[in-house]
């Protein structure tokens, strides 16, 4: 089975990752982007195809990571207020998470940096401690994207960020990433491949005499198997990015209304789409909006998903194969 993998550490224990490998291909894995990458490939292709994702994620890396110094997001952020000329990269990645923030009515926010690193999350989660001393400064809600400029000389392009303001792009870089990583197979001539980011996974094709790809969804206490024939799914959820900050319990899902931790009693949410950057924003706003407004949001847009509550209850929304759910493995 192919089981969506979040890498970084988790306060409950992690099954073991175990990948489906169909007859006739390879796995590959390399960490990128602060997760595990792996990619099932045609063995005949398998090492072209590896090398070609991982140059494209070391690409994106280096362009849009908020955690290396010198990276092009770091020096955008470092000079908000003033205009800056932005590679077609992280112009593309501004603008779709724009066009998310706006189709969002602003709960997707890709300005919430600085609120993130206010509740301790300054650094990458494999390094972070588990116990941080309490913040001194008040919560600032999100809204920053609202006041982000684009401008066009010829063919440079540029951006100037309010002040106050800070771009952390998280989970939908990683999303296009995958999708841009399928789309790279493709023009190598791959028919099928699986791309997985962290349990961002996207598929190009079925295996050989197979109807669907296997794929494992974790509960808290279960995992699922369910049939995928395309497209890509995303898991967001609060199972492995949490730690505590003083008294408080703090988690990576910032709810833009409010500068903090997101309250759910959610515990995560996944969403299958057309393309992992869909899946991505998707999973994140029902996940913020909570179980009612979660499962409304995702049914209003025609998408299917599981929501997973805290006390280990679930509820589908859309066309999610409920009657093709099977219990696999009880951690």
């Amino acid at each position: 089975m192919v089981r969506p993998v979040q890498a970084s550490r988790s306060l409950a224990p992690t099954p073991h990752n175990d990948l489906f490998l169909p007859a006739g291909m390879q796995r590959q894995e390399f960490h990128a982007m602060g997760t595990t990458v792996e990619l099932l490939l045609p063995l005949k292709q398998a090492e072209q195809g590896s090398e070609a994702v991982r140059q494209l994620f070391a690409h994106w890396e280096q362009t849009l990571s908020r955690f290396q110094a010198d990276s092009e997001l770091s020096r955008l952020n470092r000079a908000a207020g003033k205009p800056t000329r932005v590679s077609r990269l992280l112009l593309a990645v501004l603008q779709t998470a724009l066009t998310a923030a706006q189709a969002t009515c602003g709960m997707f926010d890709p300005t919430l940096l600085n609120q993130l690193v206010r509740i301790g999350y300054d650094r990458s989660f494999d390094i972070l401690p588990l116990r941080l001393p309490d913040t001194v400064s008040s919560a600032i809600p999100g809204g920053g994207w609202r006041a982000i400029k684009i401008q066009h000389d010829g063919e440079q392009s540029y951006v100037t960020l309010p002040e106050g303001a800070a771009l952390d792009f998280g989970g939908i870089a990683k999303g296009m990433a995958v999708d841009a990583s399928l789309n790279r197979l493709k023009q190598l001539g791959m028919q099928t491949a699986l791309v997985n980011a962290g349990g961002d996974l996207a598929l190009l094709g079925l295996p050989a005499q197979m109807e669907h790809w296997p794929v494992g969804i974790q509960g808290k206490s279960v995992t699922w198997n369910i049939p995928l024939r395309s497209g890509a799914l995303v898991t967001s959820g609060t199972g492995r990015r949490r730690w505590q900050q003083g008294t408080q319990h703090r988690h990576h899902l910032i709810d833009p209304r409010t500068g903090e931790s997101a309250p759910s009693a959610l515990w995560s949410v996944t969403v299958v789409a057309g393309l992992c950057e869909q899946a991505e924003v998707a999973a994140k706003v029902a996940f913020l909006l909570g179980p009612e407004g979660g499962k409304t949001f995702l049914q209003q847009h025609g998408l299917a998903g599981l929501l997973l509550f805290e006390n280990g209850e679930w509820t589908a929304a859309g066309p999610w194969p409920v009657d093709r759910m099977q219990t696999i493995e009880e951690n």
